[in-house]
């Protein structure tokens, strides 16, 4: 293995998950060089910053939790910024759906993991920072020894087993954790650092919300720009906490709504019976999200349908034998917009409309409800259900499964 530090470059890739694909051997330099120098210029005749702040920036690694809406801007301007050493943990591919919100990856990316994406883009951006990829999931058995050799971790994720991995693991470790979450038009950012007097993410949040009860961004959307707004947020405190300049969010809980143009805060304090930060701590290891935040069983995609629910491929099967359904979309009207299956009978009822209009159904009739990946339609399920409909099944995987595996030209979202 080989490596140049001024350039940021590695030529062999590891093998163990439990460390970077380029880990480090030696401290970075501290030293600025002429090009390097002239490259942070303007950060140079700044007070708060200078030569010694930038010195500072080269010598800081930070490790960034997701390499997509809320990672693309933190690896762009942490990359900009200097940041000596970065790290990415991502497992995911570029995907078109990707392209409006995570800008480092273009549409010559799509089909390739995120990391190789990534690492391209912040190595043309900054050739003097040295990039570190974790192609795998966060999880409990390799969160503190990635984490370990990182001055902050900053969390870009978009689910709450992932939060709280690292929020968890971040007190553990005594790593201050920057925060960030978007949704539609709406972000929220702060800094977890009960080592300095601060509050953690389970101060704030003490239980996850019941699964499926907070929809995520694939399922309710988000405007491109917002996570841009939110990460940029993050990087700033991320290289605030660095310089040791300013006022930071450990504390405060800073809400953005993009519609209204409106920032507000909230102020945090340390909950002195938090199970992990406080005063008499009962969290002293990581433990297993996934059963925290009650998700259970095997994934989705690979789990057996069960009793209540109808393959794309059975209802597939029924409409080519005509057999008489009542197929009903919960989704919105905008989304109906996108795509549907009109050709196949379907009806649009909107699931804040579904118990208002339930009269419109016949409980005689054989009834299969769907939606854009099966959530929505499952509290539809529930609603005939308790109304005394019996003939009901839930589409599972929504019409995105219908389009997966089902249609190829119906156009998804």
């Amino acid at each position: 293995m080989t490596k140049d530090y001024e350039k940021g470059e590695t030529t062999v890739a590891g093998k163990d998950h439990a460390r970077p694909n380029s880990a480090r051997q030696t401290a970075v330099p501290s030293q600025l060089s002429k090009e390097e120098i002239a490259r942070y210029s303007r950060h140079l005749i700044m007070p708060e910053v200078g030569m010694d702040g930038q010195r500072k920036l080269k010598a800081a690694s930070v490790l960034l939790i997701g390499a997509g809406g809320l990672g693309s801007p933190l690896g762009l301007y942490l990359a900009a910024a200097g940041v000596g050493r970065l790290g990415l943990v991502d497992f995911d591919v570029v995907d078109y759906s990707n392209l409006q919100r995570q800008v480092l990856h273009g549409t010559k990316d799509v089909g390739r993991p995120k990391l190789q994406s990534a690492r391209d883009r912040l190595r043309d951006v900054n050739p003097f920072v040295h990039i570190d990829t974790y192609e795998t999931a966060l999880r409990s058995d390799n969160a503190l020894d990635i984490f370990r050799d990182y001055d902050i971790i900053v969390d870009g994720t978009d689910n709450f087993q992932t939060r709280y991995l690292a929020n968890d693991a971040s007190v553990l470790l005594g790593k201050p954790n920057v925060y960030g979450s978007i949704f539609r038009f709406e972000g929220q950012a702060s800094v977890f650092f009960p080592r300095a007097g601060g509050p953690c993410y389970r101060c704030l949040y003490p239980d996850p919300p019941p699964p499926g009860l907070v929809p995520s961004c694939a399922e309710g959307g988000v405007l491109g720009i917002l996570p841009g707004i939110i990460g940029l947020i993050q990087a700033a405190e991320t290289v605030k906490f660095i310089l040791g300049e300013g006022e930071s969010l450990v504390g405060r809980l800073l809400l953005f709504n993009a519609l209204k143009m409106r920032f507000r805060e909230v102020k945090l304090r340390r909950d002195p019976t938090c199970p992990l930060c406080g005063e008499q701590p009962t969290i002293r290891e990581l433990i297993d999200y996934d059963q925290f935040c009650g998700i259970t069983g095997q994934p989705e995609a690979t789990a057996e349908p069960a009793d209540w629910e109808i393959t794309v491929g059975d209802l597939k099967g029924k409409l080519d034998r005509r057999e008489p359904l009542t197929i009903i979309d919960v989704r919105d009207p905008h989304e109906w917009q996108i795509c549907n299956l009109e050709a196949h009978g379907s009806k649009l009822i909107p699931l804040g409309e579904f118990a208002a209009r339930m009269h419109e159904l016949n409980s005689e009739d054989d009834i299969v409800v769907h939606c854009k990946m099966g959530g929505r339609s499952a509290e539809a399920y529930h609603i005939l259900k308790q109304a005394g409909f019996k003939k009901i099944k839930n589409l599972r995987g929504g019409i995105l499964a219908w389009a997966d595996e089902v249609d190829h030209t119906l156009p998804t979202y």
